[in-house]
């Protein structure tokens, strides 16, 4: 399976090349026909040879398995090809810096058509051999997200899309760099964030004041997707795309130690009930141990028979609170029970229709409740592994979980920007927090039960007083999140694949983070730097094409942030 994978593979690759040769050789090139004209840049000329390398290794794949379903792909490409022509009628290709321009007729576009279909076919393939449990449409779309979620390419894409639409740009946000505006905003700050942050306080809790970043970590690569604390909250656990399991300081922010071994991006890690020992699940299909003292490497968890833990991607791992056994739950729909010290599968738990993207242990041990693509959650009884119920009054994916410290409340993220209060023991919904314009990816309560935190696409953390059901505080950041146990610290993924942690200031409302927090860049960035990233917030916060109820706030403090910075330089 692994050869025939990486096969496929080199075909993709040596097509996207090609590609990329020939957009730097030919330059700008367009489509020309009864449609108008519309021009092609350089990344659909490399997905181009994507597509014609993946059809390479569909032809390969024909030819040596004598597949009839192959010449099937090739005719519904070429039946495609006939009607596209047939609709639009003449196209022509153009190529202006070599002084190329030709007519494509309707047998190149049947051509064209069955060179699609033949991809087709070898994407089948590769989906068949990669042995991934998923249907095609289900790994483009997590690929996609993987694809966005690393810095490099996101701010590429970003980069070039300021280049080539600046005319608009300058046209939509050249009002947000006009000093009245900005002194104005400035005069409206302190009310508003005062209003944000205090005013839907508690009176019990007003003394509390305002959650400020305290440190900002930056030893990982790339996206971090879990994070977990020691029971003691002095040591945080980090797992990230670049593959890396690392250890820091909670108190003082410093790297302790990387784990490393996982082929590929870590999506989940757990520390068992004493401290003694963290789990990781990765993109690879297994789970790994080691001993947080010693660091040393404990085990890897394998099924029955299997060379994996799971037939898919490792997407959740917790320890259940006597310390005995490690849960598991992944794309191949499946929750998995193992023995924490010996590493054997001590049971399966089978329900779900898709993959399992989230589940947590009742505090007493006795409950574990799961939710997944399926849109559902089911609360399961542990010690004999049968479904209490099925919660599906759910909208969408069901990202994350997490259960009151009295066992009393299930809360729920889900995909349709919402936040679900369960009776965890009826199935009963009590009532659904809105406020986030994205899907919720993370939640974490606070150990008093007082406080939810929520984190979701839209660059947003929220902070909810779970007694009135109403907004705290709004920060600035991204999933995951996750409260130390005095419930002083609050830890948030960040920009870049950075870690913030945020803890609780009092009597400090008129500047709840420092400009360069709220911009996402570095202290000391090169002012191009710390201007393109105003731009790219104000593109994706400004009232006129943001609509969401927290735009206009995130707004104005990003304008106030971007006002520090300049009054910085001209000290």
């Amino acid at each position: 399976m692994t050869k025939h994978f990486q096969t496929g593979a080199i075909f993709i690759a040596g097509g996207s090349l090609t590609g990329a040769g020939v957009s730097t050789t030919i330059g700008g090139m367009g489509l020309a026909g009864g449609f108008g004209a519309v021009g092609i840049g350089t990344t659909p000329v490399v997905a181009a040879g994507a597509v014609a390398g993946v059809a390479a290794y569909g032809a390969f794949k024909a030819l040596t398995e004598v597949d009839a379903t192959a010449v099937g792909a090739l005719g519904i490409g070429a039946v495609g090809g006939v009607a596209f022509s047939a609709a639009f009628g003449g196209v022509g290709l153009v190529a202006p810096k070599i002084g190329l321009a030709f007519g494509i007729g309707t047998i190149p576009m049947a051509g064209i058509g069955a060179v699609v279909g033949l991809a087709a076919y070898g994407v089948a393939k590769l989906l068949d051999e990669s042995e991934v449990k998923e249907t095609p449409a289900e790994v483009f779309v997590r690929m996609e997200e993987k694809v966005l979620q690393m810095d490099f390419y996101s701010a590429a894409v970003q980069e070039l899309e300021l280049c080539l639409t600046g005319e608009d740009l300058n046209l939509k946000f050249a009002a947000l760099e006009i000093e009245d505006e900005l002194q104005a905003l400035k005069a409206e700050l302190k009310e508003n964030v005062a209003n944000e942050s205090v005013s839907k306080i508690e009176p019990e809790t007003q003394s509390s004041a305002t959650w400020k970043c305290l440190h900002t970590l930056k030893g990982h690569l790339a996206a971090v997707n879990a994070i977990a604390i020691t029971p003691d909250g002095n040591t945080l656990v980090s797992g990230s795309d670049d593959r890396q399991v690392n250890l820091w300081n909670l108190k003082t922010g410093q790297w302790l130690y990387s784990f490393t071994g996982q082929a590929e991006a870590v999506l989940s890690v757990a520390i068992s009930p004493d401290g003694q020992q963290v789990a990781s699940g990765s993109v690879d299909r297994k789970i790994s141990s080691w001993e947080l003292n010693t660091k040393k490497f404990c085990r890897t968890f394998f099924d029955v028979n299997s060379p994996y833990s799971h037939d898919g991607f490792v997407n959740a791992l917790a320890f259940s609170p006597d310390g005995k056994y490690l849960a598991s739950g992944g794309a191949d729909n499946r929750i998995r029970i193992w023995g924490r010290y010996t590493g054997s599968l001590k049971r399966t738990l089978n329900g779900h229709t898709r993959a399992v993207l989230a589940f947590v242990f009742s505090p007493d041990g006795k409950v574990l409740v799961s939710s997944g693509a399926d849109q559902t959650i089911r609360i399961w009884d542990f010690t004999t592994g049968k479904q209490h119920c099925i919660l599906t009054e759910s909208l969408g994916s069901v990202n994350t979980l997490v259960i009151s410290p009295d066992s009393q409340i299930l809360i729920s993220g889900n995909t349709d920007t919402t936040v679900k209060l369960w009776n965890l023991h009826s199935g009963q919904l009590l009532s659904t927090l809105e406020g986030h314009s994205t899907a919720v990816l993370s939640l974490a309560i606070s150990p008093d039960g007082r406080i939810l935190a929520t984190s979701s696409k839209d660059s947003t953390i929220k902070l909810w007083n779970l007694h009135t059901k109403e907004v705290i505080q709004t920060l600035v950041g991204l999933n995951p999140v996750a409260f130390s146990p005095d419930g002083m610290m609050l830890v948030s993924g960040g920009k870049g694949g950075s870690i913030n942690i945020w803890t609780q200031t009092r009597n400090n409302i008129q500047s709840p983070e420092e400009w360069w927090q709220i911009l996402g860049v570095d202290k000391n960035a090169h002012p191009k730097d710390v201007k393109l990233s105003y731009l790219r917030l104000a593109r994706k916060y400004h009232p006129d094409v943001n609509s969401s109820e927290n735009a206009k706030a995130l707004m104005q403090l990003i304008n106030q942030a971007y006002k520090n910075y300049q009054e910085q330089l001209l000290k």
